[in-house]
């Protein structure tokens, strides 16, 4: 049970590089059992990622990890961010985000994104000049499947069944970090979830409702400056050389993903763990005072605690840390 209006989220990918001391299978157990200990101490939810082909093992199947989350924990809050709809079948996912909705008890919502990795496109045999039209369509079938409709794709007949335990179905989202996306979004009526700050995505988002008579929801653009990788230690300077080297792997591994143009939170230009910590942007390690700091101007401490492969071991005494020294705290 928690005892302190927390102000926490934990998010898990599930990188393991060759360079992690730690296996795939402790990584994994210790995602469920960290996920267990979130929902004792009040996280806010825990998020998954979704990437392919990833030579340090990211997570591929989100939806099987946040099954095994929920029949881990009973309330809390679990979020598929992003779900990168064009790699599957819409039917076919519709029928797992029903039984997973009627196992968790209607706990997991999807943030559903488009995907930027030419080799993940080539892998599911999908052209990415036509993955704008590929993801409008299936997500126009994943709506209505989950809805409960019965209807035509591509000349197949659709009705899933059993229904969700959420009217309508699970909630979704669509994400992204251009203007297209945040267009797309309203188009649809889904909240839009952005990856960074950009000018303009309110405008495309309130645009794209406005075109198709959708009624807009919210459109949520984080402050570039909000941390999205936050440790907790006591001593900071043991702590970055502990657990600076996976940071920095997650961080390089993103940036040789992104083109010049891609907007996200976590872009970073480090090549050293040292120019990781100067930019004290996207990845920090902060003292239990200052976690305090932000929680209390309003900023969730967002927690990856297993960043980069960081064996679990060492991530548990950040973790142990929150727990001793800044729940309490709050009161």
């Amino acid at each position: 049970m928690s005892t302190s209006p927390s102000m926490f989220l934990l998010r898990f990918d599930m990188r393991a590089p060759a360079s992690s001391p730690a296996s795939t299978t402790e990584l994994y157990r210790a995602a469920l059992e960290m996920a267990d200990w979130g929902e004792e101490h009040g996280c806010l939810s825990v998020v998954i990622s979704e990437h392919h082909q990833s030579s340090d093992g990211y997570l591929p199947s989100p939806v099987v990890l946040a099954t095994a989350i929920a029949a881990r924990t009973s309330s809390l809050p679990i979020v598929v961010g992003a779900l990168l709809l064009n790699f599957y079948d819409p039917v076919k996912l519709a029928e797992d985000m029903t039984v997973l909705d009627i196992l968790s008890g209607g706990r997991v919502t999807y943030v559903i994104g488009l995907g930027y990795r030419p080799e993940e496109y080539a892998m599911f045999g999908i052209d990415m000049a036509e993955r704008g039209h590929v993801i409008e369509a299936k997500l126009t079938a994943l709506r209505r499947a989950l809805a409960g409709e019965t209807f035509e794709f591509e000349g197949r007949r659709v009705k899933i069944t059993p229904s969700p335990v959420t009217p309508g179905g699970p909630g979704l989202m669509y994400g992204g970090h251009s203007t297209a996306a945040a267009r797309r979004a309203g188009r649809f009526g889904l909240d839009f979830f952005a990856e960074a700050e950009n000018a303009g995505l309110e405008a495309a988002y309130r645009d794209g409702a406005a075109e198709t008579g959708a009624t807009p929801g919210s459109c949520i653009v984080p402050p570039s400056t909000n941390p999205t990788t936050v440790f907790v230690a006591e001593d900071v300077d043991r702590a970055w050389h502990q657990i600076g080297p996976s940071m920095l792997h997650d961080a390089q591994m993103y940036g040789s993903w992104f083109d010049p143009s891609h907007l996200a939170a976590s872009k970073s230009g480090a090549t050293t763990v040292a120019e990781l910590r100067a930019e004290h942007g996207a990845y920090r390690i902060v003292t239990p005072d200052e976690a305090l700091e932000m929680i209390r101007a309003g900023q969730p401490l967002a927690l990856q605690p297993l960043c980069g492969g960081l064996p679990p071991a060492v991530a548990w005494e950040s973790l142990q840390l929150i727990a001793d020294r800044v729940l309490p705290a709050l009161g």
